[in-house]
């Protein structure tokens, strides 16, 4: 039965589902180490329902005979504040855009908490499931298509020091199709080391790089420590 204070359990579930499906997606986010992950999404969500069951039982009190309301005033406005968010996740870096689909999860995630707080419970949940599709199936289509996003990894080379080995790190990554955004080197875990760590991007499997980098006569160690798509 509806609570028409707006203050029933109904009303509790409805937050309770936009904290679970926007921290889903948050989740998802963070282990993929984006930014806007576990904490922002579950409160942009949570909050965005909060607004609209405002929206919806929050002003009943003033509502006489000459007072009408129009809830969807304060839906229009979350879909408008949100974009500040959005477009503080958003950065342009040597050329490159990144942080485009992680602004729009931020927008895809109030959109899930306003369809909680507004009973939609279906159309939340099938949402949520059509994101882990978007972000997992689609990121696995589009890397067999030409022209597919590109990746920035970082890899961090030791190598011994004196043998002109950089050039052959260098050619050996460019080789296999990546640029090389940022390069910073200093003094390796022993005297005759040199280690060097490599900021770069590219569409193809960085595994590769690594097996023909390790495979170069000094090489000592590498290690790729993080990767992150331009998204």
């Amino acid at each position: 039965m509806v609570d028409f204070t707006g203050q029933g359990w109904l009303q509790v579930g409805e937050l309770l589902l936009a904290f679970v499906l926007s921290a889903l997606i948050g989740l998802e986010r963070q282990l993929r180490r984006h930014s806007a992950g576990l904490r922002t999404q579950a409160i942009v969500g949570t909050s965005a329902a909060l607004f609209l069951l405002i929206s919806k039982y929050g002003f009943f009190d003033v509502v006489g005979e000459n007072v009408t309301l129009d809830p969807s005033r304060v839906a229009a406005q979350v879909v408008t504040g949100i974009g500040f968010l959005g477009a503080g996740l958003i950065l342009t870096r040597h050329g490159a855009v990144r942080g485009l689909t992680t602004a729009a999860s931020v927008w895809e995630t109030a959109a899930i908490g306003m369809a909680a707080g507004a009973g939609l419970w279906v159309l939340a949940i099938a949402v949520t499931m059509l994101h882990f599709v978007i972000t997992f199936g689609f990121q696995l289509f589009g890397r067999h298509l030409p022209g597919s996003v590109d990746r920035q990894v970082q890899i961090k080379v030791v190598y011994v020091d004196g043998r002109g080995l950089l050039r052959n790190v260098l050619s050996t990554v460019t080789g296999n199709g990546w640029s090389v955004q940022r390069a910073e080197q200093r003094g390796g875990p022993i005297d005759d080391t040199v280690s060097v760590t490599l900021e770069i991007e590219g569409a193809h499997d960085p595994q590769q790089v690594v097996t023909e980098l390790t495979a170069i006569d000094g090489v000592r160690d590498v290690q790729l420590y993080r990767e992150n798509e331009l998204e």
